[in-house]
């Protein structure tokens, strides 16, 4: 692997979770929850909840049968029935026994006794040993919130403990971890000390106490009693640890020597896992921005997969502010279990964002993976996820992505709700009638009175899953999501346009082999698409319907696909045939807009809101067509008109829509602060620079030339200058 396959997670700037970093500074106010207790003990019965003492410093002291019922000791329990672990070499595919990785910040676990086993593991085959010299908890509560584990070297002995009999093994050693209880009942690493400040004895380490149960586990280990429960240091999964195939993300407990779930593995046939390897080395020949990390499990089986290239990494800084995730593979139990990452462009075409392989459906899964990609770019969520109804799924979007909206995909929830009702013998009207009360309603209590009569008309009250999906109903009926921004993925049009990404190209008994084959022709076709289309709305002139001025300005700008998704709301324009103020509040006028459903006079008539700030230029309709599509609709811009206003404000006028509007396809440039003594950093903004002249060089003939011209003058300038040193 290069560079590119791993991760940095002690860069606060690409953590996945910056939220969850949260510090309660020992003494202020707001660490009355939690309380922390580093070697000095009070005997404040008011606040302290739990002190833990450890073993070594009290040893043989009084103290201990005094305050046993105030005090929980837990320097020995902590240290029983641990195992150790064999890691396993990921290119060789054999167990051997290996030096655990170092503590990183960032390191989740399952549980404190994983975390507290792991890094016993690494001091014991370091050459020291471990201890707990401070835990805390929640304030009226035993459940431990956070600890610190410490090179048993740490701190000094008080002067009557150094006049004993007992060698003086304390230096003042700094080497330690800092864990906390994160969400979802992980623990992380907060802190990291590595440095020693003593030689390591490895002898000596071997008969510390807390190394001592752990020689005990490895031999019950090798006992072949199946009833006796293998431990697993079970190692969240995270960047840097994926990259090394170090750790794992499930424990198979409760299995015994080579009876693991085969179900928690990648489900690869003969040679795929060499598919997988030599795809990744020869993109990463031809495209060195391209990323990959591979999940492991205990036995070195790969589990996940997920990968990106340059241009969909950049194609993220355009349109990621609303991501599908694609499950037709998963869901229709697809031989390749391939889930994509799938946004819309400015011509309203899919594009890819991202892929994976995922060995199951499970929340571990699911967060490694959004992990995974969030972490690729570089901790910038999403604004919407959509999904489908994966409850696993639904949980690690809250955990990873809490800021972003996520909503069920309206298209496939409404095909689930039609597909389940294809017996009814009224199956014509009742889709009919769904979609009018899906799509028309405008208000909650519009939805939930059309709702109730079609669930009595139909005699649909019993049907449990359309009770599921009403208990949901804020997650996918349109009402409820009118702040949210769907870049025109929120209605049936785009059920063709974005689901199943690899529709066409992919069959349920498609091979690894052929899935890269066609995975490439499928990118290209994409890339060539958006190429012809970027041509077309540039030097074709779109053909004028009505005589607004909006929709002469638009055409000017937006490319021919969504400028003719706009013409359509100027010229349904005329169907709104009233304009009335309801009330003032100061600059902000709120009117009715009437429309007439249809061509005919005695159609039904609907009553539109619409709000309109005259010092801001703000308007915004009771529909939220702008926030769903993208762009303004008919009532919004009858009020435009209402109020003199000869063009649409810039700010309704959305950059991912213009044809005018520079996308690179290369990396996010940054900052142009280099530093001159860093040959690396040199590397990385030059390639970065030149990138950008081959991107432009590609759109014309014309531009290849100047780009080829002006290589070929830099260069000998480069070379004048490497002459002069000689």
């Amino acid at each position: 692997m290069t560079d590119d396959t791993t991760f940095s997670p002690s860069d606060h700037a690409l953590s996945p979770c910056p939220n969850l970093d949260i510090t309660i500074e020992e003494g202020s106010q707001n660490s009355d929850q939690l309380l922390e207790h580093d070697g000095d003990l009070e005997n404040d019965h008011g606040t302290e909840q739990l002190f833990e003492i450890d073993g070594d410093d009290h040893e043989g002291n009084d103290l201990e049968n005094e305050c046993e019922q105030l005090f929980e000791i837990e320097g020995n329990d902590l240290e029983t029935d641990r195992d150790d672990t064999t890691i396993v070499d990921f290119q060789n595919g054999i167990s051997e026994r290996k030096d655990y990785p170092p503590p990183v910040v960032g390191m989740e676990f399952e549980s404190y006794d994983d975390a507290y086993n792991y890094y016993n593991c690494y001091a014991r085959e370091l050459g020291f040993a471990i201890r707990v010299k401070s835990s805390w908890t929640k304030r009226n509560s035993k459940e431990k919130r956070g600890a610190v584990l410490c090179c048993n070297c740490e701190g000094f002995k008080m002067i009557k403990e150094a006049n004993s009999r007992r060698k003086e093994t304390r230096t003042g050693c700094l080497a330690m971890i800092r864990l906390r209880l994160v969400e979802s009942n992980r623990w992380r690493v907060d802190e990291v000390k590595l440095e020693h400040n003593h030689s390591f004895d490895p002898e000596r380490a071997q008969n510390s106490k807390s190394h001592k149960k752990m020689v005990i586990g490895d031999k019950r280990k090798l006992e072949p009693t199946v009833d006796v429960e293998v431990r697993t240091i079970k190692l969240y999964r995270t960047p840097v640890v994926d990259a090394m195939g170090y750790g794992s993300s499930n424990s198979n407990e409760g299995e015994a020597n080579n009876h693991f779930d085969r179900s928690r593995r990648l489900k690869l046939k003969n040679g795929d896992a060499q598919v997988i390897y030599d795809y990744f080395c020869r993109v990463q020949l031809t495209d060195p921005n391209f990323f990959y990390v591979m999940d492991l499990n205990d036995e070195g089986h790969l589990r996940n997969v997920f990968w990106i290239d340059s241009r969909s990494r950049a194609a993220y800084g355009y349109f990621g502010d609303v991501v599908v995730l694609d499950t037709t593979c998963l869901s229709n139990n697809y031989d390749i279990p391939v889930l994509a990452f799938v946004g819309v462009n400015h011509h309203g075409q899919s594009v890819l964002l991202g892929c994976g392989l995922l060995a199951d459906e499970t929340l571990e899964t699911y967060i490694w993976l959004f992990r995974a990609w969030l972490t690729c770019m570089s901790g910038r969520p999403p604004q919407t996820i959509l999904t489908n109804q994966c409850r696993a799924m639904q949980t690690a979007i809250a955990e990873v992505f809490p800021r972003a909206h996520h909503r069920f995909w309206l298209p496939l929830v409404m095909q689930s709700m039609l597909d389940s009702l294809s017996e009814y013998q009224e199956y014509d009207a009742f889709q009919t009638i769904l979609r009018r009360t899906v799509y028309d309603s405008i208000k909650v209590e519009e939805f939930e009175m059309a709702w109730e009569d079609m669930i009595q008309r139909f005699g649909a009250r019993e049907h449990e899953w359309l009770r599921i999906l009403y208990e949901d109903r804020e997650r996918w009926v349109p009402v409820y999501s009118k702040d949210t921004s769907f870049a025109g993925m929120s209605n049936s049009e785009m059920v063709g346009t974005v689901s199943a990404f690899f529709d066409g190209y992919m069959y349920q008994q498609t091979s690894l082999k052929e899935f890269f084959h066609m995975y490439e022709i499928v990118l290209q076709k994409k890339h060539q698409k958006e190429a012809l289309d970027d041509l077309e709305s540039r030097d074709s002139s779109d053909i004028l319907k009505t005589s607004c001025y909006y929709e002469l300005q638009l055409s000017k700008l937006y490319t021919k696909e969504i400028f003719q998704k706009f013409q359509d709301e100027v010229v349904t324009m005329s169907s709104c045939f009233n304009i009335t103020q309801a009330h003032t509040n100061g600059p902000v006028v709120t009117y009715m807009v009437k429309e007439r459903d249809g061509e005919e006079i005695l159609r039904d008539v609907r009553n539109f809101e619409v709000m309109y700030d005259k010092a801001t230029a703000e308007v915004r309709c009771i529909c939220s067509c702008f926030n769903f599509k993208g762009y303004l609709c008919r009532h919004a811009l009858c009020v435009l008109t209402y109020n003199g206003l000869e063009e649409i404000p810039y700010h309704y006028i959305l950059s991912r829509w213009r044809k005018d509007f520079k996308r690179l396809y290369v990396p996010d440039l940054g900052s142009n602060n280099v530093d001159t003594t860093n040959p690396v950093q040199w590397f990385d903004h030059l390639y970065r620079r030149a990138m950008q002249v081959v991107e432009e060089g590609m759109i014309s003939q014309d531009h290849y030339m100047v780009a080829w011209q002006a290589f070929k003058e830099s260069l000998n300038k480069v070379r004048l200058v490497a002459e002069k040193h000689m």
